[in-house]
This record gives C-alpha cells, sequence and structure tokens, in this order.
C-alpha cells in the first residue's frame, strides 16, 4: 500500500442526503438535537449548506437559510462547516453580478461557513473564479470542483487539465462531484490516478450511490491516492444518496487507510436519523432507490428525488419513465452539459415539457433559451442548432463570461427590497429569490409564516393538508385526469353547496350546485380551452407576469404570458393573431393544463 493515508471524512447527512432522499425538506429543529454527537465524531467536515437546501427553507419549510446556518455554527463548535455553491449562480438559478457573488461569499463565511465546494455546471472555469477569490479573500478553504459526466467531449484529459486551471486559480482542495452516479470503480482509480499524478491537492471524491457503484468507487479512489470521501449516514444513504458512512469507515478499519472514526457512535446517529426520517414519509419516493439505469438516463439523485415529487404534484408520476428517456436526448441537443443545478433542472424541466405536451420542444423554457444564447456559458459540445433556431431566432450568442455583461446590482437589490431586509443577509435572500424571497421577508414581517405540513407516520384517509377524506376519486375531463379528495359540505342556500375538497393536492373550497359543474370548469372556476384564441398552458404552474392586457393587438406566435413550474420560467404564446377580449389570470395565480387563460378574438 504505497499510497496509505488516513482518509479523511466528510458527511452529508444535513445537506445532500437528505436532498437526494426527501427533496431537502428536513428542517432544522430535527439537525440540532444531534448536533452535539455530531460534533464528536471527528469528521473533516459536515456538509450543511448550499445546494438546494436554502430554496427549500424559503419556498417550503418557510425557516430563514442564515439563521439554520448560524444555529449549526453554534452547535457544532469543533466541526468545519462546508456547503456547496454554483459558481456565479450562487444558490439562485441565474448568475449574479460579481458584487453579489463577494457579498454573499462573505456573508457566508461570517455566519459560519469554513469549507466552500465551487463548481460550474457547464465546467466553465471562467464561472467559478470570482466566487474563489471571494472565499480566498474571506480566509476560508476553496475546493474547486469538477462535474463527472460522461460524453464523447468528456475524457480525463480534459478533467486533469481543469483540476490543474483550479490550482492555478489558488484552490486548497479538488472535489471530482459525481453527481449522477455515472463514475465506475476502474474510471475512478484511473481518473484518481491521473490527477494526483498532475496536481499536489488534496482529492475529494464526492459520488452518489444511484446506480449502486459508489463504495467500489471509493475504494478504489483511496487506492489511486484520493484524500477524503463524502459519506451519509446509513439511514439516509445509499439509493440516490451516498455510500454509508459506517460501511465506509468498516471497510478501511484496521488498514493503513483507517479513518480512525468511532463505530459506535457512528451507529447511535443513525438511530437518531432513522427515526426523523418516517417523519417525512411523503416526500420518499421509489424513484430514489438504487438502479443501474442512472448510467443510461444520467439523471442525478437530488434531480431524481425532486422529478419525482414535481410530478407527484402535477399527477404527472406515471410519465416519469418517459422524462428519464427524453431527459438524454435533451442533454444532447444541448451540447452534453454536466446534469447538475441549475443544468439539470433546465435539461429536466424541458424533457418533462417535451413528454407532457406530446411533442417535442413546442414549449421552450425561457431558461433553455437563455442556455443556447450563451447565457450560463460555453455548453461542453455544439448544440443542435435547429433547436438553437428555434429557440432563439437570430439573437445573437455571446461567447464571453456571462457575469461580464451584468452591471452591479447589489445597490438595486437593496432598494427594491427596502425596509423588508432587516440586515444584508435579507438582501441575499431576496436577490437568490425575487418573488419567493420578498414573499418571505414580508410573512415574516407580518407574522404569517406557514411551513408545509408534514403528514403524521400513521396518517391514513387523509389528503396532503391533513384533512380527514370522506370521498377520494379520479375524473377525467376532456383528457385531464383530476384527483379529487371531498372532505366536507355544507349547505349555503338558494340550491347551491358548499364543497371542501383537495383537487390534485392543492386545497379549494368552492360554491357550485354539483361536483359535475366544478370539474367541468377546472377546479378554478375558469372555463376549458376549445378556441384557437383561447390562451393555455401544458404545464400546471404559476402565472410569473401577464405580458398583455385587454384590447391589445397580438399576433401568432407573441408571448403573452410567463409560467413557472419546477423552478423553470417559460412563455406561453398565442397561436392567433387577434385582439387580447379577455384575461383571466393574474399574477400569482395556479393554473392547469386546458384552462382558458387568455381569450384572444
Amino acid at each position: 500500500m504505497s499510497n496509505a493515508k488516513k482518509i479523511e471524512v466528510t458527511d452529508v447527512i444535513l445537506r445532500d442526503a437528505h436532498q437526494s432522499l426527501i427533496a431537502t425538506r428536513m428542517r432544522t429543529e430535527d439537525m440540532l438535537p444531534i448536533c452535539d454527537k455530531l460534533d464528536q465524531v471527528g469528521y473533516w467536515s459536515l456538509e450543511v449548506w448550499g445546494g438546494a437546501t436554502f430554496d427549500a427553507c424559503v419556498r417550503f419549510l418557510k425557516e430563514d437559510p442564515w439563521q439554520r446556518l448560524r444555529k449549526l455554527r453554534e452547535a457544532l463548535p469543533n466541526t468545519r462547516l462546508q456547503m456547496l455553491l454554483r459558481g456565479q449562480n450562487l444558490l439562485g438559478y441565474r448568475h449574479y453580478a460579481d458584487d453579489v457573488v463577494e457579498a454573499f461569499v462573505q456573508k457566508a463565511a461570517d455566519n459560519g461557513i469554513d469549507v466552500f465546494r465551487v463548481f460550474d455546471a457547464l465546467n466553465d472555469l471562467r464561472n467559478i473564479e470570482t466566487a474563489m477569490k471571494a472565499v480566498k479573500k474571506a480566509g476560508k478553504h476553496a475546493q474547486g470542483t469538477i462535474c463527472y459526466t460522461t460524453s464523447p467531449v468528456h475524457t480525463p484529459a480534459l478533467f486533469v487539465q481543469q483540476a490543474k486551471d483550479m490550482q492555478a486559480m489558488g484552490a486548497d482542495s479538488i472535489a471530482i462531484k459525481d453527481m449522477a452516479g455515472l463514475l465506475t470503480p476502474y474510471a475512478t482509480y484511473d481518473l484518481v490516478k491521473a490527477i494526483k499524478a498532475e496536481v499536489d491537492l488534496p482529492l475529494v471524491v464526492h459520488s452518489h450511490a444511484t446506480s449502486g457503484l459508489a463504495p467500489l468507487c471509493q475504494l478504489k479512489a483511496v487506492e489511486a491516492g484520493a484524500d477524503r470521501i463524502d459519506t451519509a449516514i446509513s439511514s439516509f444513504a445509499s439509493g440516490t444518496s451516498h455510500p454509508a458512512t459506517e460501511s465506509q469507515v468498516a471497510a478501511l478499519k484496521g488498514t493503513d487507510y483507517d479513518t480512525g472514526l468511532d463505530l459506535v457512535l457512528l451507529s447511535e446517529i443513525a438511530d437518531y436519523f432513522r427515526d426523523v426520517r418516517k417523519k417525512y414519509h411523503q416526500f420518499e419516493s421509489e424513484f430514489t432507490r438504487e438502479d443501474v439505469s442512472v448510467q443510461i438516463n444520467q439523471v442525478p439523485g437530488g434531480m431524481m428525488s425532486n422529478l419525482a415529487n414535481q410530478l407527484k404534484e402535477q399527477n404527472a408520476l406515471d410519465r416519469i419513465r418517459d422524462v428519464f428517456d427524453e431527459i438524454p436526448r435533451v442533454r444532447e441537443d444541448l451540447g452534453f452539459p454536466p446534469l447538475v443545478t441549475p443544468t439539470s433542472q433546465i435539461v429536466g424541466t424541458q424533457a418533462v415539457y417535451n413528454v407532457l405536451a406530446g411533442q417535442r420542444y413546442k414549449t421552450i423554457t425561457n431558461e433553455v433559451k437563455r442556455y443556447l444564447q450563451g447565457g450560463y456559458g460555453q455548453p461542453p459540445a455544439t448544440v443542435n442548432a435547429d433547436i438553437q433556431k428555434k429557440a432563439i431566432g437570430n439573437e445573437s450568442v455571446n461567447d464571453g463570461r456571462p457575469a461580464d455583461l451584468l452591471s452591479p446590482e447589489l445597490n438595486k437589490l437593496r432598494e427594491d427590497i427596502g425596509s423588508l431586509a432587516k440586515c444584508e443577509e435579507d438582501v441575499l435572500t431576496y436577490a437568490m429569490f425575487p418573488d419567493l424571497g420578498r414573499e418571505f421577508l414580508q410573512q415574516r414581517q407580518d407574522g404569517t409564516l406557514k411551513p408545509e405540513e408534514l403528514l403524521p407516520a400513521e396518517q391514513k384517509g387523509k389528503d396532503r393538508m391533513g384533512t380527514a377524506v370522506a370521498t377520494e376519486f379520479r375524473i377525467d375531463v376532456h383528457g385531464e385526469t383530476y384527483e379529487v379528495a371531498v372532505t366536507g359540505v355544507g349547505a349555503t342556500g338558494a340550491g347551491k353547496r358548499k364543497l371542501y375538497l383537495s383537487l390534485d393536492g392543492m386545497p379549494e373550497e368552492v360554491v357550485f350546485e354539483s361536483l359535475n359543474e366544478y370539474v367541468a370548469e377546472g377546479g378554478s372556476g375558469r372555463k376549458r380551452a376549445t378556441e384557437p384564441g383561447h390562451v393555455t398552458t401544458t404545464m400546471p404552474g404559476n402565472v410569473v407576469d401577464v405580458l398583455v392586457k385587454e384590447g391589445d393587438k397580438v399576433t401568432a406566435g407573441q408571448a403573452v404570458l410567463v409560467t413557472e413550474a419546477m423552478k423553470m420560467e417559460s412563455e406561453v404564446n398565442s397561436s392567433v393573431d387577434g385582439t387580447v377580449q379577455a384575461i383571466h389570470v393574474t399574477k400569482g395565480d395556479r393554473v392547469t393544463p386546458g384552462e382558458i387563460l387568455i381569450e384572444i378574438g
């Protein structure tokens, strides 16, 4: 064992493990009671922040993500805290101006982050330079990251060069981030050997267990000279998560690679999280189990978990295999980007649109359009010219660093959010998610923050809102299927009856003469689209913006609405020339396919 050395461990239980298995829903209240034991283990670091945790805190849990970080810092005084940072994207889904990136990194450092794992979804290193410099300026550990993927253009030589470039950038360590579980044991060995031969920095292997190969990959990585592995406590391990911490510790115990970690203590921590996981049963999915087909569809663990959850909410879970089949095709059209946030969402959401619409690229999301204009950086390979033409027409493509086109924006963000921001961290929350952030800060000020409810594990015969269900059934209307749960009735007079019900998981309170009338109008009171001038959407979602007003002249193909589904925005276009006769939605409305949103005559 010529490369023998003690192997260090980063545990991802407080970030990537629950992001991969329960759609990032673990709450801070379930983390803090076990922190004392986690702090005793002797991990090299604990990954506790970044990735999708910031979004989930604000969007679903109604927690302040900065407050979570401060509480964890206080509860884990002896352990390095690590975060995942998407380079120029930070924790949002667009590129931010350099002043926002610098401010965010500094505030994350101030609030407790010691190690920044910095990556770019396209491995375009121009997009991590500002963040890496900011980490170094803050006096923290900058970990340069290779997003591992397979394609005709992703070769070991390319990854070695990337590692050398990041070393020149000032990286303190290098991470191989295998977010989809695409590594195989011998490919891992060869890649680690090649990087260690050229780059004298600590090397970390982060590999999801999706294909079942990650424990073997880590063992070969250790033999090839890797310094550190990412694992997850066993109760949140395997499947689309990571190799189990205890298993890897046991595998190396008594060898020259011994981690030195205490299996008894780790087992106590695993017992705690086994009970915690039961609270989040509603976010479990059959699609987060180990499945070697990831070597075909290339879907990362966190993406698979969230895709399944989102499709379930949209009553389209039966189409998930079609979506998995479509993802590699979209990825090839876009020049083989690695599938990691935000490109995983960009590719995944476009694949969902293609499948549910029954026609590829009938609707193209704004993010795909931005990607094809160079808005995220340089695609790894040539993109499909026909799709690019359809998406952006004759608009120019930027081949420079996307952030070079952005003016400083921090002062404007401060001005826009105004007194709702009580500190600089609030401004940065607003920067990440403008509409969501503003709503969160307003609700916090009003004292109306309400986290989504968790269903008790033993709860049966109740809907997602925890209400006793009297009747549940499915109804097909004009080719659309509705999951209806009637939760109560009441008399309102004049021959009408009030119904309390859940439609596709969304609570409703309506007054109709009959349930048939309710369903015929699509659940929202909006009539069904039957004419060419009836503007509708192909995906359930929320209205982000209405681009026209009554009386406006529009042409076929003109964007009249912007909707958001699965965190991605897309334009809804008119299919006819004409005049806007009526608008039935406003910003923030929930919409479903087939409803008349705008009438054009």
